[in-house]
């Protein structure tokens, strides 16, 4: 298929990048270059931060340094054991520090944030009842099958969320055990939610609360203490350490008075045969209790070597820096009329790197796919694993067709899914700016490439 020249966009700008707009966290892959359809290659913008970060260039580094002295934890006579477990356990504490827990607090190490929410899910007490805003990523939303849920419409400011959950606890009947799960940045509107409001609200009622820090722990500093929160959760894979590991922080005495999550070896102090033939098990009374088998300990350290990596970095640099590339991503959409940004909160809310957008007149995954195959930019389309919230910001109705990153409308027709572009330390300034100038164009230009629907997904026509 013939197309126009290759776009100032998509190649200029990339190749006339002054080092000094480069990103304060180097990160792995920041050299990638990938074809466009239209010819030539051009350095990929990684703008999908709140999906998967990449790995900041530290944490690469001190795996791989690690590497070849990889032992087995807890209990190895051998050196490398001795020296992983020191490793593991030292990573824990460096994690207490990076969420600035209270004395007692437990750190237990997960697979994710979802993994973190289910274990959580699973030592409330029977009576417990839970609370969550419906606006949750699916992680807070969906754990609690199990206990008695409240879920709260969508708030329309900080201070009606305060309000409204205050209402839910005080009107609870019975009066009994309440969770509430809130998270702390929007995965869809990277809004900052009032953490610290909601855990007061929560205790004068005689609740307990937990964050779910995904989106924010990679933005913004995150104390247990000052929050008073009682739990918090959050992913390795986002906050620049995709190994695998997940952490779940906070009291120790619901998860002490809990069946293991698995059970296994690990998670068992001492097991012995009963004269009736059956077995008792004696479980530990530590966070291992819950980390039954063997540990991801390449996935644990990784996550340390990143909370060391952006404390050192200083979180108030890395907040100024993120708040250009906002203005500068918000300022730029503003000036495109088809451009309509997600938001609860307003304008003048704070927020993180992370910004949801539909485009008149067309399909978001259409315009994602020509985001990708013609500037190089990846971005993400759908629904962001927050179904209920992006339906609310959308006006769609429940039962409208649309699913996660599948959406069945043709380019051109209605999208029931949402754009998302997010970002973070590890991003360059022209990355942001390659971004903005690839949505003007293309809304002004309409795409150079014809695209088709295949397995679901919007991409480029090749035949």
């Amino acid at each position: 298929m013939s197309a126009r020249p290759n776009t100032a966009t998509a190649v200029s700008v990339a190749e006339s990048a002054d080092p000094c707009c480069a990103a304060p966290l180097p990160v792995l892959g920041r050299d990638v270059t990938v074809p466009l359809v239209t010819g030539g290659e051009v350095t990929y913008a990684a703008l999908d931060y709140a999906a998967s970060a990449p790995a900041l260039q530290r944490v690469w580094d001190d795996v791989a340094a690690y590497a070849p002295y990889y032992g087995s934890v807890h209990r190895g006579a051998g050196y490398l054991s001795q020296l992983s477990t020191d490793l593991f356990e030292n990573s824990r504490v460096t994690v207490a520090e990076f969420l600035d827990c209270r004395p007692g607090d437990q750190v237990v190490f997960t697979r994710s944030t979802t993994d973190s929410l289910n274990l959580l899910a699973r030592v409330v007490p029977a009576d417990c009842e839970v609370f969550v805003f419906e606006t949750e990523h699916h992680a807070s939303l969906l754990p609690w099958q199990d206990a008695r849920v409240t879920y709260l419409n969508a708030p329309r400011t900080p201070e009606q969320a305060v309000a409204t959950l205050e209402r839910a606890l005080a009107d609870r009947d019975p009066y009994g055990p309440a969770l509430v799960c809130v998270t702390g940045a929007s995965n869809v509107t990277g809004e900052l939610w009032p953490v610290k409001e909601l855990a007061a609200a929560a205790h004068a009622h005689g609740a307990r609360i937990v964050l779910d820090a995904a989106q924010l722990a990679p933005h913004h500093p995150v104390s247990v203490q000052e929050l008073d929160v009682d739990w918090v959760a959050f992913s390795g894979h986002k906050l620049y350490a995709p190994f695998g590991s997940g952490v779940l922080a906070g009291r120790s005495d619901w998860l002490q008075e809990a069946e293991p999550y698995l059970a296994g070896g690990g998670a068992s102090r001492k097991v012995a045969r009963r004269a009736d033939g059956g077995v008792d098990v004696e479980w530990h009374t530590t966070a291992a209790r819950h980390e039954a088998g063997s540990p991801n300990v390449i996935g644990v350290y990784s996550i340390a070597s990143a909370c060391k990596a952006l404390t050192e970095a200083g979180f108030d640099q890395l907040v100024a820096r993120e708040q250009h590339l906002i203005d500068t991503v918000r300022a730029g959409l503003a000036e495109v009329p088809e451009v309509k940004v997600l938001s609860l909160f307003g304008d003048d809310a704070p927020r993180v790197g992370v910004i949801s957008f539909v485009v008149e007149g067309w399909n978001s995954s259409h315009f994602a796919a020509a985001l990708s195959a013609e500037y190089g930019i990846g971005v993400r389309d759908g629904l962001f694993c927050a179904h209920p919230l992006v339906r609310t910001l959308l006006g769609s109705e429940a039962q409208d067709p649309g699913e996660c990153g599948a959406p069945e409308a043709a380019p051109g027709e209605r999208s029931l899914n949402a754009i998302r572009v997010s970002f973070g330390a590890g991003t360059p300034e022209e990355h942001v700016e390659r971004f903005v100038g690839a949505v003007k164009e293309l809304v002004r230009d309409g795409a150079q490439w014809k695209y088709r629907t295949e397995d679901g997904r919007c991409v480029p026509d090749r035949g």
